[in-house]
């Protein structure tokens, strides 16, 4: 019966992964897709592979995102006719040039920002036929916005879930505003205040004010049924995007829109459920079931406590010494994390005997099994498709040093929820509240830790992956031990290949 039920999950996954590649390639028929020539700046060409002169549309990623996040947009206004250019803001993917500034310094960082916007810009204007539009997200949201304000070049910005910088009733010209149903309510009232500029009264979500040929149009959209990341692959977004610049520019293109978000769904949940059956490969580490796994009554304080003083602790240490913005104050809390735990679990253990001892080449190879299906399996797709990935070589030298703060928290979770005595629901619990200690550290320090909030639902769903990774792998080998050593290593390669480089 298991076989069967391995047989038939395999096969699923095998067909969700395939639906899903077929899904997320069909908006790349009928394009030119080429590199762009910016410098050291990494950019991307999308346009109709049947040629033609074109507006340009340059398309700018958010904080922490990379250009492989605007594709979406890239695509659906390239099947439409424009020219479309993505790239990598400083600091971000795999562009070497350190984010000066950073969090502390918004002039300086504004000013790189804007720097690099510029020199692509004047790259990718040739391309078209003169006319420029500009689309950007989050942190670029408000970078186009300040790009496109009285340049003449710039017919048209679309911005999405910015913060709302400085603007007029008819500058920058021709701006389409839109957010998040789901996002906070201070994105939502910024939205509703630029557009109110251009309104009679109290701006209504989906109508135009002003007008297109005096430079004067603005438009509020509140997408629905999103937050701060699902706003990219919303059909609305794109919808509204294109038709925005379309009438921006005269003009009437249509085609695919790239709203990719169940296509990503089907390949990374086929390739996550590939990882149960594949798990029954991997090689017996321990005769008995290992970990330090205790009931409830002696275990919720173990739980509690690192959730409650890590923040706390870190507000009173230096947690700066890393070139990673927010990746420096979240390896720092990791370590802190895994130290009171483990710190916890002695205490609530002491005197007792310890468990039986895994086999260390099984674990080895193990761990470096999860790890590769991890970062290779999981991550080749993410990078293609979703966000960088796989760290450029000016951000490797980074894992090693993450994993310092990433190994003991895990090592400490895993051993102090699985076992034969672990309490029902203790891994999902623990990592509940160690995202709850993430939003208390920002409650403390919402100033520099305020983006650690936009983070937030995208740990939740790589500690969902680490979670089965961690029970599948602990019924086969009888060890937490490999997938501890695995989901540290996955976890600081994505933080370092993802989390803004800053220089120090």
């Amino acid at each position: 019966m298991r076989r069967l039920a391995l047989g038939m999950v395999t096969l699923l996954a095998l067909a969700g992964i395939a639906l899903g590649l077929t899904r997320l390639r069909a908006p790349l028929g009928g394009l030119a897709v080429a590199p762009l020539a910016v410098g050291e700046i990494p950019a991307t060409v999308y346009r109709p592979a049947s040629g033609g002169a074109a507006p340009v549309v340059v398309i700018a990623h958010g904080f922490a995102g990379s250009q492989q996040m605007m594709q979406p947009f890239a695509t659906t206004l390239a099947q439409a006719g424009f020219t479309a250019v993505t790239f990598d803001f400083p600091g971000h993917g795999r562009n070497p040039t350190p984010l000066s500034g950073g969090l502390s310094d918004d002039k300086a960082a504004s000013g790189v920002l804007l720097e690099a916007l510029g020199r692509v810009a004047a790259a990718a204007r040739p391309l078209g036929d003169g006319r420029l539009a500009l689309l950007g997200h989050s942190m670029a949201a408000d970078i186009v916005i300040r790009w496109a304000f009285a340049r003449p070049e710039a017919a048209a910005t679309v911005a999405f879930s910015g913060f709302g910088p400085e603007v007029t009733a008819d500058q920058p010209r021709n701006l389409l505003v839109a957010v998040g149903a789901w996002e906070p309510a201070f994105l939502q009232e910024a939205a509703r205040r630029i557009v109110a500029l251009a309104s009679p009264g109290p701006p209504e979500p989906e109508t135009t004010y002003g007008a297109f040929d005096a430079g004067t149009a603005r438009r509020l959209v509140l997408v629905q049924g999103v937050e701060h990341i699902g706003i990219l692959y919303a059909r609305q977004s794109l919808a509204e995007a294109r038709a925005w610049l379309n009438a921006a520019f005269g003009r009437d293109g249509e085609g695919m829109l790239d709203a990719r978000g169940g296509a990503i769904g089907l390949l990374l949940g086929g390739l996550l459920a590939l990882a149960w059956p594949l798990s029954h490969l991997l090689p017996r580490a321990a005769a008995a079931p290992g970990g330090g796994g205790l009931p409830w009554r002696r275990f919720w304080p173990v739980a509690v406590l690192p959730a409650v003083a890590t923040p706390l602790l870190l507000r009173l240490l230096p947690t700066g010494f890393l070139p990673i913005l927010l990746g420096d104050y979240l390896t720092v809390h990791c370590a802190a994390y895994g130290a009171l735990t483990a710190a916890g679990l002695w205490w609530a253990r002491r005197g007792e005997a310890p468990g039986a001892r895994a086999a260390p080449l099984a674990v080895a190879v193990a761990a470096l099994a999860i790890a590769a299906y991890a970062i290779l399996g999981l991550g080749l797709a993410l990078d293609r498709f979703v966000l960088s990935f796989l760290p450029a070589p000016h951000r490797a030298w980074l894992v090693p040093l993450i994993l310092l703060g990433t190994l003991p928290w895990f090592l400490a979770d895993e051993w102090a929820t699985r076992g034969t005595a672990a309490a029902r629901l203790a891994y999902p619990a623990t990592k509940a509240l160690f995202l709850l200690s993430l939003l208390g550290a920002v409650a403390l320090d919402a100033r520099r830790l305020f983006f650690l909030i936009i983070i937030v639902p995208v740990m939740l769903v790589f500690l969902v992956v680490f979670g089965l990774f961690g029970r599948w792998s602990f019924r086969a080998t009888g060890s937490p031990l490999p997938a501890a050593l695995a989901n540290a290593l996955a976890l600081a390669w994505a933080m370092a290949a993802t989390f803004p480089v800053v220089p120090r």
